[in-house]
């Protein structure tokens, strides 16, 4: 369905009826204004009747309704088509929820698509009508403050991963007998998923921005797209590293649970040890021979029951020092 749809003029919001067509006829007219089309999750032809006004191209259309799409940037034309995927971090559940986001631009409109609750551009909308002189740079104002504020919401999400993965640290080397394995690699998992929508962005849109005078991107808004670059690879190096972390965490949760699993053997069979000097023993004198050794001494009694717990206290003392109990 469509979200909104606007006229900017001089960087203001003209006065329309809201509908595509109207959004069209002023665009059209003499003078420096463009359109801004939102769509959320539309139908085929609902993406169809806006592609049809502006003329988009039918394989980007095709690509923005059935959407999971890889981030990347597309020229068809005299418009661009910029696929981008939106994230957000919920913490209860140790998820990285992904949007998916398609943006066309042109000289005199934008259109964009989200799919998705991550994809959010209310906001977006709200900060470039608020900043005076923004608008007047034209759509590719637009796809500047859309492309900030999902990179910020990328390292929002990395701040939340690093601190999970801090905790993750701290248990793991503990000492606790609890195994995370499943929480590592549910975490690690997510962090892949977040690592394969955020890695293609800058790549995508260094092709875009280019060099000045080989660009579409307007002179004064170079540096700012540049920014943008910058913070994608920042937080591209970052989830390279958390992958790495989680990586390294898991083999040493690996780690621990078998050398845990060592030392339970080890003082199974030390007690085991221990506990087979008497039962042979008194298995010995329970065979019910006549010739027994000591059988019709008065102290044989407490005699092979001081050599059982002597034999047993030995054996106990070595264990000990050896570090099996």
């Amino acid at each position: 369905m469509i979200v909104d749809s606007a006229v900017y003029r001089d960087g203001l919001r003209c006065e329309t009826d809201g509908s595509v067509a109207q959004a069209l006829a002023v665009t059209a007219q003499p003078g420096d204004q463009f359109a801004w089309i939102g769509l959320f999750e539309p139908t085929h032809d609902e993406l169809t009747e806006v592609a049809a006004e502006y003329g988009l191209h039918p394989l980007a259309v095709e690509d923005a309704v059935h959407a999971h799409q890889r981030s990347k940037v597309e020229r068809y034309g005299d418009s661009w088509f910029v696929v981008l995927k939106t994230a957000r971090y919920v913490d209860q559940r140790e998820v990285v929820e992904l949007g998916e986001l398609m943006i066309f631009v042109g000289d005199r409109f934008v259109v964009t698509v989200r799919h998705g609750a991550a994809a959010e551009l209310t906001a977006v909308r709200s900060d470039l009508e608020m900043t005076e002189g923004r608008l007047r740079q034209g759509p590719f104002a637009v796809l500047h403050g859309i492309l900030d504020h999902v990179v910020d919401g990328y390292a929002t999400v990395t701040d939340a991963v690093d601190l999970d993965i801090d905790q993750i640290q701290a248990e793991v080397f503990s000492g606790d007998r609890s195994n995370h394995a499943e929480r590592i690699f549910r975490l690690k998992r997510e962090v892949m998923e977040f690592r394969q929508a955020v890695i293609p962005l800058a790549d995508a849109l260094e092709d875009m921005h280019g060099t000045p005078g080989f660009s579409p991107v307007p002179g004064d808004l170079h540096d700012y797209f540049r920014d943008v670059i910058d913070h994608t690879r920042r937080v591209s190096e970052r989830i390279i590293t958390q992958d790495a972390l989680l990586s390294d965490a898991l083999d040493a949760n690996v780690s621990a649970v078998f050398m845990r699993q060592n030392e339970d053997m080890r003082k199974i069979s030390a007690w085991v040890a221990i506990i087979s000097v008497p039962t042979m023993i008194a298995g010995v004198y329970g065979m019910n021979f006549e010739h027994m050794p000591e059988l019709r001494s008065q102290w044989a009694y407490p005699i092979v029951l001081a050599v059982m717990v002597s034999a047993c206290y030995l054996l106990y003392r070595n264990f000990k020092r050896r570090g099996w109990l």
